[in-house]
C-alpha cells in the first residue's frame, strides 16, 4: 500500500509501546531514547515507570503516555482517578484508560459515564491528553456504539479500540480492525479522535487504519513499520 505520508509523518501517528512486567530501567532507557529519535507521538507504559521515562525525555518532543487499569479496566473510579492524577504529578502528557466493562455488560451506563467523566475531568484541568480504551474483543457492536455515544457526551480527547491484551474467544481479533475504526469513527465524526491500538504490525496495516480514520495506532512495531516506509520509499 502506497502513502504520501513521509516517515517523519508517519511516525507521529504512533504512540510506541513497552507494557511488559519484565523489563529493566535499562530497557526503559534505550526505549525511550530510540522513541525521540524516530519522533514518535508518545511512549505508552503503565503508570509506574512514568517519572522515570519523563525524566529520559525531559528534552523530548515525545509525550509520556500512562495506561490506568491496565489491562483489565477491573479497579473502581476512585482507583482510576488516583491513578490518573498521581501519572500526570509524575510527568504524563496523556493518559490511556481501560473502561469497566463488567458495568457496561451489566447495563450500568450512568457507572461508565461517570467513570469516564471524572477521568476526562482529571485531564482537562490539567491540560493533559485522555484516551478511553473500549476493549472492543468483548464487545458487540451495540456496545461499541453506546460506549461511543457516552464519548459523545464526555469528549475525551480519543477512544481507543484495545489493549492488545484482551483474550476473546477463538477466532476474534484481540486488537484493532479496520471494521472497528470504521464504526467508532462513524460514530464520533471529528468530536472525538479515534486510537487503534493491538496488532498492527505493518506498513499495510498500519495505513490501513489510517485510511479508516484512525488518528493514533498503538504498537510495538513502530519502529519496524517506519523502516519499512523508508525501504519503500528508496
Amino acid at each position: 500500500m502506497k502513502t504520501n505520508l513521509t516517515p517523519e509523518q508517519l511516525a507521529k501517528y504512533f504512540d510506541q509501546t513497552l507494557l511488559k512486567a519484565y523489563v529493566t530501567e535499562d530497557d526503559f532507557k534505550a526505549f525511550c531514547e530510540e522513541s525521540d529519535r524516530y519522533g514518535f507521538a508518545m511512549v505508552a507504559i503503565n503508570s509506574a515507570p512514568v517519572k522515570f521515562c519523563k525524566n529520559v525525555l525531559k528534552n523530548s518532543s515525545v509525550h509520556v503516555g500512562a495506561a490506568i487499569g491496565f489491562p483489565l479496566g477491573q479497579t473502581t473510579v476512585e482507583d482510576k482517578v488516583y491513578e490518573t492524577e498521581q501519572a500526570i504529578k509524575d510527568g504524563a502528557d496523556e493518559i490511556d484508560y481501560v473502561v469497566n466493562l463488567v458495568k457496561l455488560k451489566s447495563g450500568d451506563l450512568d457507572y461508565v459515564e461517570d467513570e469516564m467523566r471524572r477521568i476526562v475531568d482529571a485531564c482537562n484541568k490539567n491540560g493533559k491528553i485522555s484516551k478511553v480504551i473500549f476493549e472492543n474483543c468483548y464487545l458487540t457492536d451495540e456496545e461499541k456504539k453506546t460506549l461511543c455515544k457516552i464519548a459523545l457526551k464526555v469528549k475525551p480527547t480519543f477512544i481507543k479500540t484495545s489493549t492488545g491484551f484482551g483474550t476473546p474467544a477463538a477466532g476474534v481479533p484481540v486488537g484493532a480492525t479496520v471494521e472497528d475504526v470504521r464504526l467508532m469513527k462513524s460514530m464520533v465524526g471529528d468530536a472525538v479522535k479515534v486510537k487503534a491500538a493491538g496488532g498492527v504490525r505493518t506498513l499495510a496495516d498500519a495505513l490501513a487504519m489510517i485510511e479508516a480514520g484512525a488518528e493514533r495506532i498503538g504498537t510495538s512495531a513502530g519502529v519496524k513499520i517506519v523502516e519499512e516506509l523508508k525501504q519503500q520509499n528508496c
